[in-house]
């Protein structure tokens, strides 16, 4: 088998590369059964990507990256050891197993260990492989390429207003890699994938009353990303209307967060219902499956076979399939999100969340922003949130926040310097509307989310 890694400019070779690492990992699972290991797992990974970042006109950067990682995990019993490499000699792999089973031999026995149960593994198709969602769109793009649409994306920004006096620079990324994860239940899963991207940021103003602002595009596809010109007008835009914000005098008030701040809600809701923070008792939503927590409207679909969807897969980390299914319907909690080991220590089964979970949707009940602004009539727009300021065990909230102040449904000014504070249990509850103006650039697909009210402390 070839130890080369995978090029960014070469030819399709993927469906290859991905046999000889489905046969490299069925070679290290031998390797840990003939060691004693009653389970084992593997996972082995290639990637390849190229960045550039221009500044003023000027290239700032250009980096190439090649990357592999071969991981080995091996259980004695409920004792578990794990060792990596990147090395691919048979006496560097030898060596990884040797020691992953060393480590396991020294820890202590935890009963919530071990592979996920061998019959809620995904099953490929009739041809052996697993459906990729339409997930791999390598791009074809070399430096001096990359180069022009980043000098391109910036220029249209600096060049749409005198008001723009400098910058922080535009980028370009293109990434693609290969996985593979096999275990010792016979589970052997293969996925490809790419990802790109195109940004600008900007800065507009002088001396203290300066303001920077940004846009970007992401996609798997090169086809489905914004045109550079485009992204740049669009950073542009946003940077400009920062300028001279006003304070706002503190008080209690509706809060319309735009949808690519919305969906850092919905991060902080998942982040409560992750099987790590429940069985260490580190999070407001203990024991709360099967209560309401929204309104009776609001519904959380998990959606993992979406094409072109970013977390799109027929299976977890752990091999387990994927499944479409509710997180919350109808304003209730239907589960949590767990592996199998967070599962067993909480006494229930894996929801094949392993990993993380695999596109979720916030179906609307409004329309864009225009129309959510207008229902909202006065309080303030938050198009960006600074700080980490949330409980995770009492689900206070408190962040730093920018944005607008909104009058008669229309946006007066800017406003910066404030923080927004609530609890996340009264501020899930208080949902008033979700805008059919969805972010495309996320697994988290969620338009803006207009709460009620909430604290806001202002510069006045």
């Amino acid at each position: 088998m070839s130890h080369a890694l995978i090029d960014v400019h070469s030819a399709d070779d993927s469906a290859v590369r991905l046999d000889a690492l489905a046969a490299l990992s069925q070679r290290l699972l031998d390797r840990c059964r003939a060691a004693g290991a009653t389970q084992a797992e593997v996972s082995c990974s290639e990637d390849a990507g190229l960045s550039v970042n221009v500044r003023m006109g000027e290239v700032e950067t250009v980096e190439s990256t090649r990357d592999r990682g071969i991981g080995v995990t091996v259980y004695f019993g409920k004792r578990k050891g794990t060792a990596s490499t990147a090395d691919l000699r048979e006496e560097s792999l030898a060596a990884t197993v040797d020691q992953a089973c060393a480590i396991a031999r020294f820890t202590e026995d935890d009963d919530a260990s071990g592979l996920a149960d061998a019959d809620l593994m995904a099953r490929p198709g009739a041809d052996g492989r697993f459906d990729e969602y339409d997930a791999w769109h390598p791009w074809a793009l070399d430096a001096d390429a990359a180069v022009d649409l980043a000098l391109a994306c910036e220029a249209a920004g600096r060049d749409a207003d005198p008001r723009i006096a400098n910058s922080d620079g535009a980028s370009v990324s293109t990434s693609k890699g290969l996985s593979v994860y096999a275990n010792s239940h016979g589970f052997v899963g293969a996925e490809r994938g790419s990802h790109h991207s195109i940004g600008c940021a900007l800065i507009a103003g002088e001396g203290e009353h300066m303001q920077r602002e940004g846009w970007y595009s992401v996609a798997l596809a090169e086809s489905d990303l914004d045109a550079p010109a485009s992204i740049g007008r669009r950073a542009a835009e946003r940077t400009l209307a920062r300028l001279d914000p006003r304070p706002l005098a503190t008080g209690s008030y509706p809060v319309l967060f735009q949808a690519e701040v919305a969906r850092s809600l919905i991060g902080h809701l998942l982040g409560a219902v992750s099987g790590g923070a429940l069985y260490r008792r580190a999070s407001f939503l203990l024991d709360s499956v099967g209560t309401p927590l929204f309104p009776d409207w609001f519904n959380i679909f998990e959606r993992p076979f979406l094409e072109r969807g970013f977390q799109s897969s027929a299976y977890d980390a752990e091999g387990v399939a994927t499944r479409e299914s509710s997180l919350i319907e109808g304003g209730v909690l239907q589960r949590y999100v767990l592996g199998s080991y967070s599962a067993r220590k909480l006494g229930l089964q894996t929801t094949g969340n392993a990993g993380g979970v695999h596109n979720l949707e916030i179906p609307a009940n409004a329309g864009g922003l225009q129309d959510l602004l207008r229902g909202m009539d006065r309080g303030l727009l938050v198009t960006g949130l600074m700080g980490q300021g949330v409980n995770a065990v009492t689900g206070d909230y408190s962040r730093g926040a920018s944005g607008f102040w909104v009058e008669r449904g229309e946006i007066r000014h800017a406003v910066d310097g404030i923080t927004i504070a609530g609890n996340l249990k009264q501020m899930f509850a208080t949902i008033e509307a979700v805008g059919s103006d969805i972010d495309p650039r996320s697994h988290v697909r969620t338009g803006s989310i207009l709460l009620g009210r909430m604290t806001v402390a202002g510069g006045e």
